[in-house]
């Protein structure tokens, strides 16, 4: 995909010769959910809060810490969060799973392990979302948070929240495949809120992904300062949606960066982590949860964190009451 990918954020040949299947795309998606929205397709709906977090453009934008800052914020807030999501690229048969630390990413998907492992409340993977939240009720929730599914709209929702890259923005505008988008950009104008990652505007809320300590991939209980490779040349490996950013992020904390880029969910193995030198290996936390099998001594990952506006907290709460 990384080919078409560099035309997605400019006004190219390759992207106009495209822009008629766009617009097939673009209305096929328009219609998806205006049948939804008029009641011609059922929508699935349940007795607790359900709170989406989804974006209108392909590739990652930020929603999975998002995410973890939700669980993070209703926990302390008094509410017992659970999640949903996809299990994207899980080779299950058997859905929905349950999902743990201790989970096969091959099998549920490596967002919904790293999801469990950060956000310690009950997480449930299944392409259909309605299913995944009856699993996730069972186990005492009493307000879902979804991990993407903006698009899944027979799941039904109570709060639309959707990300977006303050970096790329919705690149040139157009839907798939000759731009990223999935959905029209008006449909930004119908979400509850909209947080805006690594970027400010007066219509959205502020996000950032700070970095917290890197942490060994075969002993993630072992831990590294920020400041670690300051200095030094280090791989750095990104399997993301924004490969870029990852870099960015390592460059500044001071590291000599060798950049390995991959498509969003590569699927990692040993080949990948071998170079001819003995220099350091630093991924993406959501990479690491696919490698601690095979990762050697000197494979870590970044830790990060979303830091969000504060207000954004009290809005939630007002809107969960609202609704």
């Amino acid at each position: 995909m990384f080919w078409i990918e560099r035309h997605w954020y400019r006004d190219s040949l390759v992207s106009r010769l495209l822009s008629p299947i766009a617009v097939l795309y673009r209305a096929a998606a328009m219609l998806k959910r205006r049948l939804y929205l008029t009641g011609w397709c059922r929508v699935a709906t349940f007795s607790v809060p359900v709170v989406v977090v989804g974006n209108i453009t392909v590739g990652g934008t930020g929603k999975t810490p998002l995410v973890l800052w939700l669980t993070h914020y209703l926990a302390g807030a008094g509410w017992r969060p659970g999640i949903v999501t996809r299990g994207y690229r899980g080779r299950t048969r058997d859905w929905p799973q349950r999902v743990t630390a201790q989970s096969d990413p091959r099998l549920v998907g490596d967002e919904s392990v790293l999801l469990a492992q950060r956000s310690r409340v009950p997480v449930v993977a299944d392409p259909d979302r309605p299913r995944a939240v009856r699993e996730l009720l069972a186990q005492d929730c009493n307000i879902v948070v979804s991990d993407d599914g903006l698009q899944h709209y027979r799941l039904g929702r109570d709060i639309e929240i959707a990300v977006l890259d303050g970096e790329r923005g919705l690149g040139n505008g157009r839907c798939l495949p000759a731009g990223p988008l999935r959905e029209p950009p008006s449909r930004l104008q119908t979400v509850d809120a909209r947080v805006l990652n690594g970027a400010t505007a007066p219509d959205a809320w502020s996000m950032k992904l700070v970095p917290s300590e890197f942490r060994r991939v075969r002993a993630s209980d072992e831990t590294a300062p920020i400041d670690h490779f300051r200095g030094r040349r280090v791989h750095a490996l990104a399997g993301i949606g924004n490969p870029n950013r990852f870099f960015q992020s390592m460059r500044a904390l001071g590291a000599v960066v060798v950049e390995h880029p991959f498509p969003d969910h590569h699927r990692f193995d040993a080949k990948d982590l071998r170079f001819a030198d003995n220099d350091d290996i630093v991924m993406t936390e959501k990479d690491a949860v696919k490698c601690h099998a095979f990762a050697g001594p000197n494979v870590w990952y970044l830790a990060v964190d979303a830091e969000i506006d504060p207000r954004f907290g009290d809005w939630l709460q007002q809107r969960l009451r609202s609704k």
